[in-house]
């Protein structure tokens, strides 16, 4: 539970920059992202309020958004690359059997799912991971991970079956 008057001085610091926090995010990031910059950034100064700079708060809270927007450009351009290199590999694959359609139309559709069930697929089938052991990695519960796991199969297998007839593609669950 947060202290009173912690609250009460970080409802007065929101009061006094977020405009400013927000006109920064707007200039680097435009309006449709901004909000969520903002947003991220306050966060990050409740949960560290105490290390805060009380008397020039600005700075600090300016260079807290420019992390956030970092990371944001950051995790976005790795999300491009892993869907070109995949979108790469279907284009590369050459057509000369079933094999090779099946694997296009795996990778076509690995490549559109979002980059967290890419992560949970490619842990357990590229990587060799085992469930509890890929779960440390994502940072999360075993079983947290095998429900995170057995949804991404099912979306990886619907967006297989869209390219492909159902019949045509099975996506094996693998045994814990």
């Amino acid at each position: 539970m947060a202290d009173p008057d912690d609250a009460q001085q970080f409802t007065a610091l929101y009061a006094e920059h977020h405009r400013r926090v927000y006109a920064y995010a707007v200039a680097r990031a435009g309006t449709a992202l901004a909000d969520e910059v903002v947003a991220d950034t306050f966060l990050v100064a409740w949960r560290r309020f105490a290390q805060m700079p009380r008397d020039t708060p600005l700075p600090w809270l300016l260079g807290v958004a420019r992390n956030v927007l970092r990371e944001r450009y950051r995790t976005e351009e790795r999300q491009r690359a892993i869907a070109a290199e995949m979108l790469a590999w279907v284009a590369d694959a050459p057509d000369v059997a079933d094999g090779v359609a099946e694997r296009s139309a795996l990778l076509t559709a690995l490549a559109g799912l979002s980059e967290s069930d890419r992560e949970v697929l490619t842990l357990t089938a590229w990587d060799g991971l085992r469930p509890g052991d890929a779960a440390r990695v994502v940072g999360c519960s075993t079983a947290t991970f095998l429900v995170r796991l057995h949804r991404a199969r099912t979306r990886l297998t619907r967006a297989a079956a869209d390219a492909r007839t159902p019949d045509q593609l099975v996506i094996k669950e693998s045994t814990r």
